[in-house]
Order: structure tokens, then sequence, then C-alpha cells
């Protein structure tokens, strides 16, 4: 859902902004803008670490085959938690950025455009505060925003990876709950590579820009700056491509629904003994976070009722 506001909302004023050299929404975009990117940036942190939580306990749960599905609050919860925290860390950038305007010398025409200069409007303890974001953002996102993920996701898997190896020897676990747990652990991993490959050339530039940028032209800083939010888009488009693709379940389950709004959900009586089995497997089948119980029989139909 982020990734679809970050292109929803994000990609046509980057774009407008290119044709036109005029800012859509003016100052208020310029600060926007970057609090979504960030946002989306710790969005996609936290989630890969919760994740790797969950495959950890996974692996470690002395009955992890049979482990309950968890509870919906829970999953709101945790969520919540990604959100908010994301959204607070990323309330610098909207204090940071404001609008600017300059002439050419050569055609004469105005454009628009967004510096990261705080505003000099701002209370001295919360400018102070802002500036000092400035100075350590490079380094912030570098920890934070690539290493963090990265190297959690990383660790997690090692350790992962050890468990299950010792329980192959053992002979603990079933090879359907195994083949299971590799799928799982293959798809955060996938999605932990679109995430470095994606913020690799941001951080490059960051540095970059932090040592050189005296003897840089407002115009490459300006091609590097679009670079980076165009990579920021195409992870924001391919990350729900791929956990649809990579994830069987939520891709069929996905499909399902478009299939059932675009034909009305009307019932069909036809195909009832279909739509029986594919419920049946459904069912059965696990999700990308959680585990289902897979010793408990479907209950069966009472004899002589109407189905």
């Amino acid at each position: 859902f982020w990734d679809f506001l970050i292109l929803f909302f994000c990609l046509p004023v980057v774009i407008f902004n290119e044709i036109t050299k005029k800012r859509l929404l003016g100052d208020m975009s310029c600060r926007i803008v970057p609090f979504m990117e960030v946002s989306s940036l710790g969005v996609t942190t936290f989630s890969l670490c919760a994740l790797g939580i969950d495959r950890f306990h996974a692996a470690t749960s002395p009955q992890a085959s049979t482990r309950p599905i968890e509870q919906c609050q829970s999953i709101i919860a945790k969520l919540a938690v990604i959100w908010v925290g994301s959204m607070t860390l990323s309330v610098p950038e909207i204090l940071l950025w404001q609008l600017a305007r300059d002439t050419s010398h050569v055609s004469g025409v105005a454009t628009e455009y967004c510096t990261m200069k705080p505003s000099s409007n701002l209370p001295e303890s919360i400018y102070s505060l802002v500036l000092t974001y400035q100075n350590a953002r490079m380094w912030w996102y570098f920890g934070c925003y690539f290493c963090l993920p990265v190297l959690f996701t990383v660790s997690c898997q090692l350790v992962t990876r050890r468990i299950h190896g010792t329980d192959k020897k053992s002979e603990c676990r079933g090879a359907k709950h195994g083949q299971s747990e590799g799928h799982l652990n293959c798809t955060i991993i996938a999605l932990t590579i679109i995430y470095g490959l994606c913020t690799t050339p941001e951080n490059v530039c960051n540095i970059v820009v932090a040592y050189m940028s005296p003897d840089m032209s407002k115009q490459t800083l300006d091609l590097l700056n679009l670079i980076n939010q165009f990579f920021l888009f195409f992870k924001c488009s391919v990350t729900p491509v791929l956990l649809l693709c990579l994830c069987r379940p939520l891709g069929q389950a996905f499909m399902d629904c478009c299939c059932c709004c675009c034909e009305g959900c009307g019932p069909d009586t036809t195909s009832s003994e279909s739509s029986a089995d594919s419920k049946l497997k459904t069912e059965m089948s696990s999700s990308i976070f959680f585990d289902k119980p897979r010793e408990t029989p479907p209950p069966l139909l009472a004899l002589g009722t109407p189905c």
C-alpha cells in the first residue's frame, strides 16, 4: 500500500517538475515528497527486520509445523508500529526542504526546484536539531536504511539455515514443512536483494555529493537526484509484483480477488465442486508470514444437507 502511495503521488510530481520546470503543489510537494520517500525506506527496512524475526521464530519454535496462525490484531499492531516509527523518523524531512526559484541567464525562464535548507523562521531549538540532522543525514541513510535491513536479514538467514541444517541431520522436521520454510526464506532474500540494489546508487551518490559537491554543477546534482528517485520508483513497482510471484498462495488469492471483482462475485452452480477444491487447497496452503497447522483434517459436511 505504501508503494502504491509513492507511485500515485510522488511519481507524477517528479515527472511534472522535469517537464515543466514548475513544482506541482508548490512548497508543499517539496516537503511531502521527500517525507514519503524516506518513510518508504523506513517501512521497507523495518518490514524486512520483522520478517526476519518471524522466520527466526519459525525455525526455533519447538513445534514449528503446528504453529498457530497469528491473530489479525497482532499483525495490525506490528504494522502500526512499523508505519508510525517510519513516519516519525522522517519528520525532519518536512522541516529540511523548501521551494526555491531561479532564473536562467540565457533564456530568462524562471524555474522552481527543491533545496535542502532549513527555514530560518523555525525556533532556535528546532532549527539546531534540523541542522544536525542535515549534517548527519548521509550516514543516517547509510546506517539505518541500508546496513540495518541487509545485515539483519543476512544474520537471520544464516542462523535459520544453521538451525535447519541441524534439524535435517536429526530428521525432526517433515519434508513439506522444510520445503515451505525454504520457499519463504527465498522470498525474503529476494526482497532484500531488490531493496539493496535499488538503494545502493542513492547511498553512493550521497557519499559522492557530500565530499565533492563544491566541484559539481547544479545540473549534475539534479541528475543524480533524479536517478535516485527513479530507482526508488522502480523498487516500489517491482516489490509487489515480486511478492505476488514468489509467494504462490498470496498471488493466487490476489488473482481470485481480482477475478471475483471482475465477474461481480456471481454464484456459479457448475463450478461449485472446483471452487470447493480451490477453497480446500487455499486453507491447507501456507501464507508468506505464518504456517498453518497441517495435522487437523478439514471438517466434513453433514450428510443429508442441501449441499
